[in-house]
């Protein structure tokens, strides 16, 4: 088996030195390119994190959720199984400075577009491939879930609270298309990785 699997945040860059993101540390997506590459190939495309390679992989880093989508699609048509855990910013800055801004000509409020929906774009293109996503709430966390999964065509979902971000632990329910649906005890994110691949392996398409 294939995996190409994603990690970390993604950055928006309002001007060279300032940008918007989030708070993933991107130890999720690598706990789980570790417990991928006893199966098969890894390819791990991630955001900017303070995160060692994982040895064994192809890596490709990249920065903006532009930059992750292309990644992504690139070596989307070759992988058997495709985990999602990155956290993608929804929105980028409309206008990107060439220069720093100054503070005493910059604007007090932001033009923001949407960025590329990359899961649900993978959902569309779908074909023999496992699909895996990630959501991530602070309220409603399984219901929210269940609903991504659907809409974005997915095979797996991974519910996480907020409080997974930077942590060394996490707390997911792994809820499948067909209704399976099981919660794991708090684990360190390695052995979390070692779970989830032992329940979406062997639904292989």
């Amino acid at each position: 088996m294939r995996f190409l699997i994603t990690a970390g945040p993604t950055r928006e860059h309002l001007d060279p030195v300032r940008f918007l993101s989030n708070r993933s540390s991107g130890k999720m997506g690598y706990a789980l390119a570790e417990a991928a590459r006893a199966h098969g190939p890894v390819t791990l495309v991630s955001g900017p994190v303070s995160l060692p390679v994982p040895s064994g992989v192809e890596f490709v880093p990249v920065v903006s959720a532009a930059e992750m989508a292309e990644a992504v699609l690139r070596h989307y048509a070759e992988a058997d199984v495709v985990i999602m855990a990155a956290a993608v910013c929804d929105f980028r800055p409309k206008h990107v400075a060439a220069h720093k801004r100054k503070k005493q000509t910059m604007e007090r409020s932001l033009e923001l577009e949407p960025t590329p929906d990359i899961l649900a774009e993978l959902g569309r293109r779908k074909t023999r491939q496992v699909l895996v996503g990630f959501a991530l709430e602070t309220e409603n966390l399984e219901a929210s879930a269940e609903e991504k999964l659907r809409r974005k065509n997915l095979d797996w979902i991974v519910a996480n609270e907020a409080r997974a971000l930077d942590a060394a632990t996490n707390t997911v329910t792994i809820i499948g298309a067909d209704g399976t649906r099981e919660s794991l005890p708090e684990l360190p994110k390695r052995d979390a990785a070692v779970a989830i691949l032992e329940r979406v392996l062997p639904r292989r398409r």
